[in-house]
């Protein structure tokens, strides 16, 4: 049974260690996080020299792996061996070699904490080495944040971290740098420098710390259009179009797919209370009453066609009857028509 990256973390801040961790998944922001905080923390600093070992995936064969996880400690309570890349590990996908390892993995050496770090890559669900690895060993399976948890794993990071955000700033970092959990961490920890005291984050503050811009971005431009704000619309479309770099096209595509869908899903939903509406169209219960305003101005035969826009631009930005339009232009003309 695979074990969730907070319930690993927290076993490991109370010092609980087990004898082979198994990291994997698309998402490599947990993976490194637990990695880390192994290497830094399972044993004393002292004793690291003789005790720590780091190897990488794509020198080291099954074999040689384990040859150094059967050590013992010296002059130490345990030794760590860390597999970082493992999934560039060359014999890992060999029946020989899984053999090899699920016979340690049945039989480890108490003494010793293996951890496999195995990132952007799953072990085939099917396979024996699987299935053993997840019943006796700590297994993760890191995977992406949905888009609809997104702001609410900013909001618990922040928590974590001893701060708070509003929803609407966590929703502006979150929308306008997607679920790279990785780039957000490092853009919070840059800004957090500035703060040496609990503080409760605007959208203020990722304006002017993170380089967001408060007004036109991802987040403002649903809105916008929501709203049926014509004049702010075009105002960020031409501010996305004089930059390009920070604002692809193929995103907001996105956006505005996943942003209609959830209006078409609340016509469906029809007079659900709004404490389920919420959770079941997948956005944070602040953002339900915008939700609520472009449902009433976009009736659900709009959204039918406004689907049919996004599939056309798309096929348009892909060379597809396009023309002689730019990229920007094609994202200008599909908010016209979404608009009018």
């Amino acid at each position: 049974m695979a074990h969730s990256p907070e319930a690993v973390l927290k076993d490991l801040k109370a010092k609980k260690f087990a004898p082979i961790y198994f990291l994997d998944g698309d998402e490599p922001y947990f993976i490194d996080l637990i990695t880390d905080f192994i290497e830094k923390n399972a044993i004393a600093e002292h004793e690291k020299g003789f005790n720590q070992l780091v190897m990488y995936g794509k020198e080291s064969p099954v074999n040689v792996i384990l040859s150094n996880a059967r050590k013992f400690p010296m002059m130490a309570e345990r030794q760590v061996v860390i597999v970082k890349e493992a999934q560039t590990i060359p014999d890992l996908g060999k029946e020989e070699a899984q053999k090899l390892l699920i016979s340690y993995v049945n039989n480890p050496l108490p003494s010793t904490i293996l951890v496999f770090s195995h990132k952007h890559k799953k072990l085939d669900g099917r396979s024996a080495l699987k299935k053993e690895l997840d019943k006796k060993t700590v297994y993760v399976n890191s995977e992406k944040v949905k888009d609809w948890k997104l702001n609410d794993w900013v909001e618990g990071y922040f928590k974590d971290l001893g701060h708070q955000i509003e929803p609407k700033a966590a929703q502006l970092l979150a929308d306008s740098i997607g679920n790279n959990l990785e780039v957000i961490s490092n853009e919070v920890g840059k800004m957090l420098i500035n703060f040496s005291e609990p503080t409760k984050f605007t959208a203020e503050h990722i304006s002017k710390f993170i380089g967001i811009n408060k007004e036109y971005n991802n987040f403002e431009l649903s809105k916008a259009i929501g709203f049926r704000d014509v004049k702010k619309a075009n105002q960020i479309i031409h501010y996305f179009i004089q930059n390009p770099k920070a604002h692809p096209v193929i995103p907001i595509f996105t956006l505005l797919y996943n942003y209609f869908s959830k209006i078409a899903l609340i016509h469906r939903a029809g007079a659900m209370p709004e404490n389920q509406l919420a959770g079941a169209i997948g956005v944070h219960p602040y953002a339900l009453k915008e939700y609520s305003i472009a449902t009433r101005n976009f009736k659900l035969g709009k959204v039918i066609e406004v689907f049919g826009y996004i599939k056309e631009a798309d096929l348009r930005y892909k060379g597809v009857d396009s023309g002689s339009m730019e990229h920007g232009e094609i994202l200008r003309e599909l908010v016209y028509k979404i608009l009018h």
